[in-house]
């Protein structure tokens, strides 16, 4: 067997859009690629946005994506760790994959030491300045009050109206997540360079813009955008000396 060595970063497959078809043809690609990587992975960090929409109930969840699920508890069970973090558009993770098979959740960016090495990470969304109409948002949809009363739907109705102002968002932006504005105006290279004024970060990780890129932001610091699932098939791996940024052609 190979000896596990590597940690993988992936965000943004999107699973459940835009529709039943597509999505599960997506989904079989993402586990063909985790059932490659099992074999030399000692970690693997999902950068959020696994689920186009994700809301868990006390004692229900959104049904579908089970292959994606089993996959994620094989690793587990083979001892790789799991790290998730929620996105923009499945901020409503609770416990249920933690109960299921021990990730760790993070709604927030964290700082991570890794073989010597300081990382950044977090999804993306709502970093940097402006974006202020989708800030004010995020904060309604994280306020406890309104997840309880949005609890107090039947998930019939409650995901049924997620889903529908899921897609008409992604309608509405079209294809501007993947259209690099350059350096200067991008909010997640203005955020790094912010932090990197106070403390030196060696590698920051984040998903949500749907473009893979990565660049240098000065003294050894590099930023990295892992891409997205839905037309790239893009992730990162830190190899314990060096991290890559590469596309699955599976």
């Amino acid at each position: 067997m190979t000896k596990a060595t590597k940690i993988y970063f992936a965000s943004d497959f999107h699973l459940g859009s835009p529709n039943a078809e597509a999505s599960l043809l997506r989904e079989k690609k993402i586990v063909k690629w985790l059932n490659e990587i099992k074999e030399d992975a000692t970690e693997i960090y999902f950068m959020g946005d696994l689920f186009d929409f994700w809301f868990e109930y006390k004692n229900a969840v959104p049904k579908g994506f089970i292959r994606l699920q089993g996959m994620m508890a094989m690793m587990a069970d083979m001892g790789i760790k799991i790290h998730i973090f929620s996105g923009n558009h499945d901020m409503w993770m609770r416990d249920y994959f933690t109960k299921e098979f021990g990730a760790t959740i993070y709604h927030e960016p964290i700082i991570r030491e890794i073989g010597g090495k300081t990382f950044y990470l977090a999804h993306g969304d709502g970093l940097g300045p402006g974006d202020y109409g989708y800030k004010f948002i995020k904060s309604i949809f994280k306020n406890p009050v309104c997840q309880w009363l949005f609890a107090r739907l039947h998930p019939n109705f409650g995901i049924g109206i997620a889903n529908y102002f899921s897609r008409s968002s992604r309608s509405h932006t079209g294809d501007k997540d993947k259209i690099f504005l350059g350096e200067d105006k991008e909010w997640l290279i203005i955020h790094s360079k912010e932090i990197l004024r106070e403390k030196h970060i060696d590698f920051f990780i984040y998903g949500h813009r749907h473009y893979a890129y990565k660049t240098e932001l000065g003294n050894g610091s590099r930023y990295i955008n892992l891409g997205d699932w839905m037309s790239y098939y893009t992730y990162a791996v830190w190899d314990g000396d060096s991290i890559h940024l590469k596309k699955y052609e599976g």
